[in-house]
């Protein structure tokens, strides 16, 4: 049996980092590392690291048969454990005693599942800087392009399609940080019962056995470019419900582009066109039409993520004593679809934004179609103050409101009206309301608010982020992360002397 993504196109994209090679490929490479830890700290001969590394190549082992014999014991490290055992047996016998020692199932498998997360996070940090990007550039280019604002699906204010792609890129750097941490991941590291014990058997006699478990640790981390937790995490999960969030929010932040690309490429207004492409947008049945794909599968991955986020936050919540029991298992699947989505997504989006079409004369005229009436904000703050009750006790606010709604569609007979309902008056600074000031009044593109200001906010940070070199893979995220000693944080023990 095999899962191609025959029911969830465009998923492929993320599969070369999250697919069951890349799993099997991080386990061996949990079990590699944990060996070449142990070379580094003196408990084993370097060749023994050497030869661990070289027996841990994915394409080596059958991943159909280790997935059926995960079974018998609940998880895929245990059959892979035998597997590699046998492998490396035949490259270096005497390495073999070093594999696992110290570790659990479950320490190998939340690593790994963290070491898949971290190397998904390089295309998908690649593809959301380049959508940034992409995005820039819109914003810039369209900064002055007015167009219809709309709240509760219908015309409020003018606006522009600048500010409008300025708000889906301050989406994306809301995100910049959490994204980064996926590439500060923690290796899991308790033992049989979270307590150590296998690793401090490692230093027979020892004094500070404690500290130099806590250290191997350290090393481990430093041969997958992870980082040290501040604790053993076997039933306190908020490194998984952290990964989770973020991943579900780039999800999120990607559909809501979408969202709005599916809105404004309807025929009806047609603002926006997706990029073509050979054989993108195909139907079937009606070869006339130009489906936008990359915004209906980036509005699928944002309508899929919520409910994995949610498996996961279920999942935390009923982990008990001090190893879960089928709460952990749960998570696996989860997990690998929310990092395979979101890759999937960004690679979506980037080529979405980067070949994204903008009418700016359908923008217009779809602006202009409402009528002044979107500018009825505007015309009664600027008149209303200048008129005093009318003969029926309408407030001054009131009679501009009701020359805006007999005059809603018709801008000539909206300017005669609020003329002949202005005449003879003048502003505070005494100029007179005259048919140039009302003119002016009725223009959309001089009631943008701060458009400039925030459109020059979004980029200027825009520019800030792509200065900033990007964090190396492992580091950690904080000073947070070492004790004031440059040591591992939290999970410093006190020697049993």
């Amino acid at each position: 049996m095999t899962d191609a993504g025959l029911l969830s196109p465009g998923t492929h994209r993320g599969d070369a980092h999250t697919d069951d090679t890349a799993v099997l490929q991080a386990l061996l490479d949990v079990e590699a590392a944990w060996v070449a830890a142990q070379a580094d700290a003196g408990l084993a001969p370097p060749a023994a690291a050497g030869a661990a590394r070289a027996a841990a190549r994915a394409e080596d082992y059958d991943a159909v048969d280790v997935a059926r014999r995960a079974e018998g014991g609940g998880n895929p490290v245990i059959p892979l454990l035998a597997d590699y055992r046998r492998r490396l047996e035949q490259l270096d016998p005497g390495a073999v005693r070093f594999v696992h020692r110290g570790l659990t199932s479950q320490d190998v498998m939340d690593t790994a599942m963290m070491l898949v997360l971290r190397r998904a996070s390089v295309p998908l940090g690649r593809q959301l800087r380049a959508t940034a990007e992409a995005l820039a550039r819109l914003v810039e280019a369209h900064r002055g392009t007015v167009q219809a604002a709309r709240t509760l699906t219908q015309h409020a204010l003018p606006s522009t399609f600048g500010l409008k792609a300025a708000g889906w890129l301050a989406g994306l750097q809301d995100l910049e940080q959490d994204v980064a941490g996926l590439g500060r991941l923690p290796v899991a590291y308790g033992g049989a019962a979270g307590t150590l014990a296998g690793s401090l058997a490692l230093f027979p006699g020892a004094p500070d056995a404690a500290e130099q478990a806590v250290d191997l640790a350290r090393r481990w981390a430093d041969e997958l470019g992870l980082g040290t937790p501040p604790h053993v995490w076997h039933t306190s999960r908020r490194p998984v419900l952290r990964s989770a969030e973020t991943l579900g929010a780039v999800c999120a932040a990607l559909g809501r582009i979408a969202n709005d690309v599916l809105l404004l490429s309807r025929p009806e207004l047609g603002e926006l066109r997706e990029p073509a492409a050979e054989g993108r947008g195909v139907s079937s049945a009606m070869p006339q039409k130009q489906n936008p794909v990359l915004s209906v599968l980036l509005r699928r991955t944002a309508l899929t993520a919520p409910q994995l986020v949610a498996q996961l936050h279920l999942a935390a919540s009923q982990y008990v004593d001090e190893r879960p029991d089928g709460a952990w298992h749960t998570e696996w699947p989860a997990l690998r679809e929310l990092a395979r989505l979101a890759v999937a997504a960004s690679s979506h989006a980037q080529e979405l934004t980067a070949g994204l079409g903008v009418d700016t004369a359908r923008m217009r005229a779809n602006l202009d179609a409402s009528g002044p009436a979107v500018l009825a904000e505007r015309i009664s703050a600027a008149l209303a103050p200048l008129l005093g009750p009318g003969p029926d006790g309408a407030t001054g606010r009131q009679r501009v409101q009701a020359v805006v709604r007999e005059h809603a569609t018709d801008r000539e007979g909206m300017l005669e009206a609020l003329l002949d309902l202005t005449a003879g008056t003048v502003l505070a600074d005494g100029t007179p309301v005259d048919r140039g000031l009302v003119a002016d009044l009725l223009d959309p593109a001089g009631y943008l608010g701060a458009n400039d200001l925030l459109i020059d906010r979004v980029l200027a940070r825009h520019r800030r982020g792509a200065d900033a070199p990007p964090a190396a893979p492992g580091t950690p995220a904080g000073a947070a992360d070492h004790d004031a000693a440059g040591g591992p944080a939290g999970l410093t023990p006190r020697s049993s002397a």
